[in-house]
């Protein structure tokens, strides 16, 4: 396989194109942060990539977006995530698809360099890799329903918002200040568990969160 390696730690980085390699896989690009994961996913010849889920600059939750956004260029497209943390948003929006082909296993509990090639085969073959950890934090997630840890204003906040309503129009709608709305409006974002990314792409996966939950 033409592989894409993602991983900001230069040590795991080196040890993981060696592995690749002296199981046969070619990997043509490792690269340690965002832009360099986006520009060699853009390859149409790479087969799969193994990425991080927290990359630089902004140490958050990169490498899932990118896994995201390659998925909706070629649905069907190989990740397997290799990380330490669970991010549930993104995992939940990779695994919504039903596709399959993908992959996503904690760094501090893959014991068996062998069984890491092998999820990785597997993910290469369509099929979908799960660590018991990922699965149990995704479940807790969908038993939980987000919208439930809003306030009673940050309900109507978000209501109004998903009525296509500036801040300016909800401050007015509410008679507080627009600061106040801001305010409420980050408070959201916080409680649903939107990551860093500009306001307008929140304030979309927000409204999105109202309208099938809410």
């Amino acid at each position: 396989m033409r592989l894409v390696v993602a991983e900001d730690l230069a040590l795991l980085r080196d040890g993981l194109i060696r592995l690749l390699t002296a199981y046969g896989h070619e990997v043509v690009a490792a690269v340690e942060d965002a832009p360099g994961l986006e520009a060699a996913l853009a390859d149409p010849g790479v087969d799969a990539a193994v990425v991080d889920v927290r990359l630089p600059p902004g140490h958050t939750d990169e490498g899932l977006r990118a896994a995201v956004a390659v998925r909706a260029r070629r649905p069907g497209f190989p990740v397997l995530v290799l990380s330490q943390y669970v991010e549930q948003l993104y995992a939940r929006e990779l695994l919504a698809s039903g596709e399959g082909a993908i992959g996503y296993l904690l760094k501090d509990r893959v014991a068996d360099p062998s069984d890491f090639v092998d999820s990785l085969h597997r993910v290469a073959a369509g099929g979908t890799v799960l660590d018991p950890e990922v699965v149990r934090a995704i479940i807790a997630r969908r038993r939980e329903s987000p919208l439930t840890r809003l306030t009673a204003r940050e309900r109507e906040v978000l209501g109004l918002m998903a009525e296509g309503r500036s801040n300016v129009a909800v401050a007015g709608a509410l008679g507080v200040t627009e600061k106040a709305v801001a305010k409420h409006i980050n408070s959201i974002f916080t409680k649903l568990d939107l990551p860093v990314d500009s306001d307008d792409h929140r304030r979309v996966r927000a409204v999105l969160a109202w309208l099938r939950e809410g």
